[in-house]
């Protein structure tokens, strides 16, 4: 492919959405070093690091993902080593989730989130048995591989990713909605037995969601984050502190846990107000459609369910950090994408961005209406 064709073909408004998410996430991480009387040290890593996801994103479409492809197994695999390399590793905060490099640290979970979307994408294009229900079991396998292993990091807000990307895959591949429904149903016949898993944080965690603290009163250790996460959203009313002014006569407002992490969209509510939190879902809804765009116009099986995979992995979290922000579901530390501070997480949604734009550079091959198949046509050529 050649430099004009490659630009020509190149989907920009993917790349465009992107790095609006990107730069509105650096100012968000300014305003909340600005509030902690931070050094500015944040944003300018985050800076750095959005330069490298931003050239991995437009280098990883140089080769034919088909390519990428063949490698997929072997990356889901290779996540896996690296899951259970955390544990070899001094936790930090009482989670093992870090393999530290020297002054660097890397959180292998970003990168198996990607691997697992393009390991399953690969498995489903050649097998058509997921059309059964015991067929289903394989690619359920697939996912609880790494759910399992986050799951005891711990890291509950990332391991809940893995099934809504299973599904929504499953879904667009022709997997029939009855045996979805009843692998729904046995799910949540297994919720007990998930709780009686989790830890003494991670249960009160979901008791502060189903008894939150009042408006005047004192929040306990298990509803602080909850509390405060709710307050700040709402510090910033319409318009935010940047057109009505800081509200110096509350202090407190500021004191959220994880402003740069996991609370970027209180700092967001805060500095900017409704209509900034709205464009930020708006730009979110673009790009989420504009990779479904790609899985549209796409016949090849691989790169189609690719794009439905990517694009169901920046929805679903999007959906988790914001309802759990709200009250709507227990505080996970799950990031935002694309807007929370973390290396790891900007390198990773930046390659599978990447991917989504590799496949629309090379849309090319044709799928009958039950089943993935080649043309012989297209093959040849």
């Amino acid at each position: 492919m050649t430099a004009s064709e490659w630009t020509t073909r190149l989907p920009w408004r993917i790349v465009i959405l992107a790095t609006l998410l990107v730069c509105a996430g650096c100012l968000a991480i300014a305003r909340s070093d600005h509030l902690s009387d931070g050094s500015g040290l944040l944003v300018w890593r985050q800076i750095i690091w959005a330069c490298v996801a931003g050239m991995g994103m437009l280098l990883i479409t140089l080769p034919n993902y088909r390519i990428l492809c063949r490698v997929s197994y072997a990356l889901l695999g290779m996540t896996l080593v690296l899951l259970v390399t955390v544990y070899f590793f001094p936790a930090i905060n009482g989670s093992h989730r870090w393999i530290r490099l020297g002054p660097l640290s890397f959180q292998p979970s970003e990168l198996a989130k990607v691997a697992f979307v393009m390991a399953l994408a690969r498995w489903l294009m050649h097998h058509n048995n997921y059309r059964h229900l015991t067929g289903l079991l394989l690619p359920l396998a697939i996912a609880l591989l790494p759910v399992v292993l986050i799951l005891r990091e711990p890291d509950l807000g990332t391991a809940l990713v893995f099934l809504p990307v299973l599904f929504a895959m499953l879904f667009a591949a022709g997997a029939r909605r009855r045996d979805l429904a009843t692998i729904a149903m046995v799910g949540l016949l297994a919720i007990p037995l998930l709780w009686l898993q989790m830890t003494r944080e991670q249960k009160s965690r979901v008791t502060a969601v189903l008894s939150p603290a009042a408006a005047d009163s004192r929040p306990d250790a298990d509803g602080y984050h909850l509390f405060r996460s709710k307050q700040t959203l709402t510090a910033g009313g319409m318009w935010g502190s940047w057109i009505s002014g800081d509200s110096e006569a509350e202090p407190h407002l500021y004191l959220v846990p994880a402003t740069a992490t996991d609370s970027i969209l209180c700092i967001i509510a805060e500095r900017w107000g409704l209509w900034g939190i709205g464009l930020v879902f708006t730009l979110q809804g673009l790009l989420v459609a504009a990779c479904l765009r790609v899985a549209r116009f796409t016949n090849e099986p691989f790169g189609r369910l690719l794009a439905v995979g990517v694009a169901t992995l920046i929805a679903v979290q999007v959906i988790i950090n914001t309802a759990m922000l709200v009250g709507l579901l227990p505080i996970t530390g799950l990031s935002l994408p694309l807007l929370s501070y973390g290396g790891s997480g900007l390198l990773a949604h930046c390659l599978a961005l990447g991917l989504v734009l590799n496949v629309a550079l090379r849309p090319g091959y044709e799928v009958a209406g039950e089943s993935f198949r080649f043309s012989k046509t297209r093959r040849a050529a």
